[in-house]
């Protein structure tokens, strides 16, 4: 492993890629925008149910990560490369399946969650393309994890930042050139993985040699570790998507034209990028809680995860605040309507205490999660997810007829409330026991 990197050094890499993973998702809205507001709202609609089913990948890339991280704490390299091949072989298997699924069953899938009349036809397109070649969403994230494991940065960002540049090319072809609308979107994200795949695969097998340290477990033990770890987690990622679709469905029946719901795509397109931070932060968090916790230094763990959160919430905050007050500027960039940017405005308001939450809820929830507590994040987001986001989308959002804002203040009490919850639980400091070394 290289020299055991600090917060800076691993969120800095980590944020970059994933602000650039965000913008390549912006450029895709900004050139859909062009077709029109019903291909924003198709192909966000699409994505939210790609997610829903991708989420069986991370049953193995969450808990590989804190299986690698623990291991390599603990001066063991060799368990780390046993946890990446167990994680390629499950993968592969899962994406096929998963591929497959979304591939042939588009149609069932946009019908059975009640997708506006106007989304159905772009959206199928999307979702039978991108979701057909899903199978490289579980491989990239096994390969980019483990280099991150072992402090190498920077190749996942230069993977991810030439991905998109390819996105971006592409995109202009497909769109400008031919003409192929939301299908030539989807296939310029494909090809773009492709190449991500490529390069990170390439990476790890050049750069980390852990293949030739002596340490091992049997296979089984380790896949246990990664199991019970990953499929909590994996677990609560679900609950999350199925609370999402079961939001999206709501929306869907707001209004016949999916105006909500494209100005759910909008809102969610800008905030990604405060959504980055807190994202980067935890994740860079979580590796170093995996060092800590393999090496037994606790108190630097919870000195660092706290530090995390305390950053993640002033920077949110300062980001959401700013997007917030120019709102009507950035929504030029992708509609003419005034209506929208005025709801996107309002949306990005409540915006700023939902990121509160979220950047809370994501490094403390992550940290449990690698510690090896990854059993209660599960229990608390099954209770509050259905609770606050799905049943509060129905009472403010339909029975208060606040539509999209209503879902938007359920969404910020679920955040909120599993966050709190959260740092109670890192406060109890029961995740010291939980260690899987």
């Amino acid at each position: 492993m290289n020299e055991r990197k600090t917060l800076g050094q691993l969120f800095v890499p980590i944020c970059i890629e994933i602000i650039f993973f965000m913008l390549a998702g912006m450029v895709d809205t900004l050139m859909l925008s062009s077709v029109g507001d019903q291909a924003v709202g198709a192909v966000g609609t699409a994505n939210t149910y790609i997610g829903m089913f991708i989420i069986m990948y991370s049953v193995v890339s969450n808990g590989m990560m804190a299986v690698m991280t623990q291991n390599i704490g603990a001066n063991k390299p060799g368990v780390a490369y046993q946890a990446r091949q167990l994680g390629v072989v499950f993968n592969i298997i899962i994406g096929i399946i998963i591929s497959s699924t979304l591939y042939f069953g588009a149609g069932f899938i946009l019908d059975f969650v009640g997708i506006a009349d106007a989304l159905r036809q772009p959206a199928m397109e999307y979702l039978q393309i991108v979701g057909g070649f899903s199978f490289l969403n579980a491989l990239i994230p096994i390969f980019s994890g483990y280099l991150r494991a072992f402090g190498f940065m920077k190749q996942p960002l230069t993977a991810t930042i030439i991905a998109n540049v390819l996105n971006l090319c592409l995109n202009a072809v497909f769109l400008f050139v031919f003409e192929m609308g939301v299908a030539g979107v989807a296939i310029a994200t494909v090809l773009s993985k492709v190449l991500n795949f490529i390069l990170v695969f390439i990476a790890s097998t050049r750069l980390v040699k852990a293949k030739d340290n002596p340490h091992r477990l049997p296979q089984k033990e380790v896949f246990k570790q990664i199991v019970q770890i990953g499929l909590p987690s994996a677990m609560e990622s679900a609950l999350y998507n199925v609370a999402t679709t079961l939001m999206m469905s709501f929306l869907n029946q707001m209004d016949p034209d999916g105006f909500n719901v494209t100005a759910r795509s909008y809102t969610a397109q800008i905030t990604h990028f405060s959504f980055a931070i807190g994202a980067a932060l935890a994740q860079a968090n979580a590796i170093m809680t995996g060092w800590r916790v393999g090496a037994k230094e606790y108190e630097a763990c919870d000195k660092g995860t706290k530090k995390a959160a305390i950053i993640g919430i002033i920077v949110g905050i300062a980001v959401e605040s700013t997007f917030a007050l120019c709102a009507h500027p950035i929504m030029s960039l992708f509609t003419d309507d005034p209506e929208m940017a005025s709801l996107v405005q309002v949306l990005l308001g409540i915006d700023i205490f939902l990121e509160i939450g979220r950047v809370s809820n994501l490094v403390f929830g992550n940290a449990l999660k690698t510690s090896g507590d990854a059993l209660y994040p599960v229990i608390i987001g099954a209770i509050f997810m259905f609770l606050c986001t799905v049943c509060g989308t129905y009472f403010f959002g339909i029975h208060l007829n606040l539509l999209v804002v209503g879902a938007y203040i359920a969404l910020a009490l679920d955040e909120c409330t599993r966050a709190i919850a959260m740092f109670l639980r890192w406060q109890s400091g029961k995740w010291k026991e939980k260690s899987i070394v």
